[in-house]
């Protein structure tokens, strides 16, 4: 068993950006804290993402503390440019992510410590900060007769381009950013498509400011101090207009059906008789949080939420989410980094050394792409 001060779950934007502040404040890598990914690389989610969405069409990636993100080919998949990204901002900052690595479970340890159970063995520590995001839990509803559906069902997380469903006829389900991508360019090559969702869509026409961020922001957060789980931020922004998403609503491809009521063998039918033939169920439904390790802990509400304060789990201060609820945006996983460090430190009872100066460069750049 090994005994560091804090580890960190995750090397996503949340966990990076966690572990750079860490760093900030003084404590070292594999001395003092320990960085475990459970993906192969660098990239976080975004490495798994399709090829077709390509860096031009990523809606407002932050750049990760201390290190901007230019000259970056809007061509390129994003999944290329943020994984190589990432993976240059471990190695200039040195923060040394062990990888791959699972996670199986956090619980009580003895003397005020937590056992972080992995596949390289047990962590004894004084705070984690949990960065695991959600790509790991994607959500599939369930509807009658879906497992009698012929043709076949796939989800967001398993989405492998447009390429796969030339031909075919294709029921795309979710109101969401990827809901959209996915329906405008199938469309391009199916032979019919059909959208449905469980909301009417609610599209944003202009600029998408601070104060309505806040707003949005505002929502999520009051979920999480109720114990509720939370929404993504952008679930309660709207969809952005813009030149493509105007095209596929003046050509019908972004014209919505209500959700359906069952599937059929042969595709979907609701219950006033309409029926639409399908060979591919696409579900764009979202995914959930990724925080069964902490099961042990008992940190849920009735509600089903965790009740965060700060970064803070209420049931258990030493435990820190970031990059879940309000902090689940590029923006806000960098700055929720940053709190979860500066409350651990209060926690540890200890001072930043270097006076929180700048975290020591290893690699000569600045700037990647």
């Amino acid at each position: 068993m090994r005994s560091v001060d804090v580890v960190v779950i995750g090397a996503g934007q949340a966990g990076l950006s966690a572990a750079y502040h860490l760093r900030r404040v003084g404590l070292e890598p594999d001395r003092d804290f320990v960085v475990l990914d459970h993906a192969p690389a660098p990239g976080g989610a975004w490495q798994f993402r399709w090829p077709s969405l390509t860096y031009g069409k990523v809606h407002g990636m932050h750049a990760l503390p201390g290190m901007r993100l230019t000259g970056a080919d809007d061509e390129r998949p994003s999944s290329e440019v943020i994984g190589a990204y990432f993976d240059r901002y471990e190695r200039a900052f040195g923060l040394r992510v062990h990888r791959p690595v699972e996670v199986g479970a956090v619980s009580e340890g003895e003397g005020g410590r937590l056992l972080v159970e992995t596949s390289e063995g047990t962590y004894a520590t004084r705070a984690l900060i949990n960065a695991t995001g959600t790509w790991d839990r994607p959500f599939w509803p369930r509807y009658p007769g879906q497992e009698t559906f012929r043709g076949r069902q796939l989800h967001t997380a398993g989405y492998p381009g447009p390429a796969e469903f030339a031909g075919q006829r294709v029921v795309v389900v979710g109101g969401g950013a990827s809901g959209t991508q996915h329906l405008m360019e199938i469309a391009e090559v199916a032979a019919e498509t059909h959208w449905v969702t469980r909301r009417p869509p609610v599209f944003r026409e202009g600029p998408f400011g601070e104060d309505q961020g806040r707003a949005a922001v505002a929502m999520v957060e009051d979920r999480v101090r109720r114990g509720l789980p939370p929404q993504s931020v952008v679930s309660v922004t709207g969809l952005p207009v813009n030149d493509a998403i105007r095209r596929a609503r003046e050509s019908g491809v972004l014209d919505r059906l209500p959700m359906f009521d069952r599937i059929t063998p042969s595709g979907v039918a609701w219950d006033d008789g309409r029926r639409i033939e399908a060979d591919v169920i696409l579900w764009a439904t979202g995914f959930r949080a990724a925080i069964d390790h902490l099961a042990p802990l008992r940190l849920r509400e009735r509600g089903g939420g965790i009740r965060v304060e700060g970064t803070r789990a209420v049931r258990n201060p030493r435990i820190h989410l970031v990059g879940y609820g309000p902090s689940a945006s590029t923006i806000g996983a960098n700055r929720a980094g940053r709190a979860a460090v500066r409350e651990i430190m209060e926690l540890l009872g200890r001072e930043a050394s270097g006076g929180g100066g700048p975290v020591p460069v290893l690699a000569q750049e600045s700037a990647y792409v």
